[in-house]
């Protein structure tokens, strides 16, 4: 494979594959001493890195390897639950000097980049910080594969599951619909459905099926629109805040269960509960939910009385975010609490809990060979500045074309084509085909 440079990578328009997408040539062009291919996957139903580390070895080594190169690590170590023993043993077979696999335990929130980091390294990283402050980079499976890969973003991996006849990972065009990727797992096999995208965790439900799939969409889990899941996040900000003020008891359980409150991080969501009500009196304790991870387990798994402390902590940290409040402790060293291993959520555990026993847990690759004949880009698809395009309404692109790119000085990450047509720009996104 030929020296990889993190310009290639930027003009490639490499992104994280999952989360908020923090530009790939951003985050290489620093200096860490381990890099670590986070291949946890802990979100219930999706196997989209599984399998694409069982398709393409070899590339995602290779891409992992690059980017162990560009921040000058002396390791890298490649996170991946022990069930997985097949692609273990896969995997274990191409390993470079230099690089190893690191074992996890079959819970959520592994795939969480802190938890991942701790299990991996023995390292806390301290609250509001990144990786990097304890000399380490994290790096999606998708990532690797596409720096290895040498050419624009165009495709975008995901497994589409729940309530549909085939549970697939599929590899569409980027700006692919929802509809047309249900289609792709043989359809939805209820009437009425509703779509959690990313996964029921930290995902979030679609507004239509029209919606295009970014560089980041990880996953899609359709489920019949009465499911309790889909019924929990149709919730708005005033039922939710309504409900919790009248029947939080604080018994705590939500804090006690919280990652980042295991890993000793100043967090306390029952306080955040407790400001409810209490809105002066509470008001210092519920500062420390600007570190909320947004795992969820506090609100999926934690709270005996089915409230919603995860949303009452977020709602809370962008509140605090806006007003350009900061955490008013001195910060003191996270030490990790002593049952922080006897509280990782269990996934087969989740998955009952949750109400998705009943739907099969698979994901097999299958084939890349869908064309939608449009697709709709957005011009916000990742971390950072919107980008701007850099073509006109009318104008015929060729896949891999540059057709968006982040203002200049601005983070950000270049868009293309991800089919050949037609190009029609609009305010927030480009349509291409018809």
């Amino acid at each position: 494979m030929p020296e990889v440079t993190v310009q290639q990578i930027q003009a490639c328009g490499v992104v994280g594959a999952g989360g908020a997408g923090f530009p790939t040539h951003v985050k290489l062009n620093a200096k860490a001493e381990t890099i670590i291919l986070n291949a946890a996957e802990c979100e219930p139903l999706l196997h989209k890195d599984k399998e694409m580390l069982r398709a393409y070895p070899d590339e995602i080594i290779a891409g992992l390897e690059a980017g162990r190169k560009l921040v000058g690590a002396k390791e890298a170590v490649i996170g991946i639950k022990y069930k997985y023993a097949d692609v273990i043993e896969l995997l274990s077979k191409r390993l470079p000097a230099g690089m190893r696999i690191a074992e996890l335990s079959d819970s959520y929130p592994s795939g969480d980049e802190f938890i991942l980091v701790y299990d991996v390294t023995g390292k806390i990283i301290p609250p509001g910080k990144i990786p990097l402050a304890v000399n380490v980079v994290v790096m999606n499976v998708e990532t690797a594969y596409n720096i290895a890969r040498g050419v624009p973003v165009t495709k975008k991996y995901l497994t589409v599951a729940g309530a549909v006849a085939n549970p697939v990972t599929i590899g569409v065009p980027v700006g692919t619909t929802y509809a047309e990727a249900i289609d792709l797992a043989g359809g939805a096999t209820v009437r009425d459905v509703g779509v959690l995208v990313g996964g029921v965790m930290m995902g979030k439900l679609a507004a239509s099926l029209d919606e295009p799939i970014t560089k980041t969409t990880g996953g899609l889990i359709v489920l019949p629109r009465d499911h309790k899941l889909i019924q929990r996040y149709s919730l708005d900000w005033s039922a939710i805040s309504r409900i919790g003020a009248s029947a939080c008891d604080q018994c705590s359980f939500c804090t006690e269960m919280c990652p980042r409150y295991l890993l000793g991080h100043p967090i306390e969501p029952h306080k955040a509960m407790r400001s409810l009500v209490f809105s002066h009196t509470g008001e210092s304790s519920t500062i420390g939910t600007l570190f909320c991870c947004e795992c969820n387990l506090c609100t999926m798994i934690a709270c005996p009385e089915d409230l919603d402390p995860k949303n009452v902590c977020t709602q809370n940290k962008r509140r605090l975010m806006a007003e350009g409040r900061k955490w008013e402790v001195a910060p003191v060293e996270s030490r990790p609490r002593t049952l922080l291993n006897n509280r990782r959520a269990p996934l087969q555990r989740l998955i009952r809990k949750l109400g998705l026993f009943d739907f099969e847990n698979k994901g097999p690759l299958i084939a890349d060979s869908f064309q939608p004949k449009r697709v709709t880009l957005p011009l916000r698809q990742h971390i950072g500045a919107p980008a701007e395009p850099v073509v006109r309404t009318g104008q015929e692109v060729k896949v891999g074309d540059v057709i968006a790119r982040p203002p200049e000085g601005k983070l950000g990450a270049a868009i293309h084509a991800s089919i050949a047509g037609k190009v029609s720009v609009g305010k927030d996104a480009i349509v291409i085909g018809g």
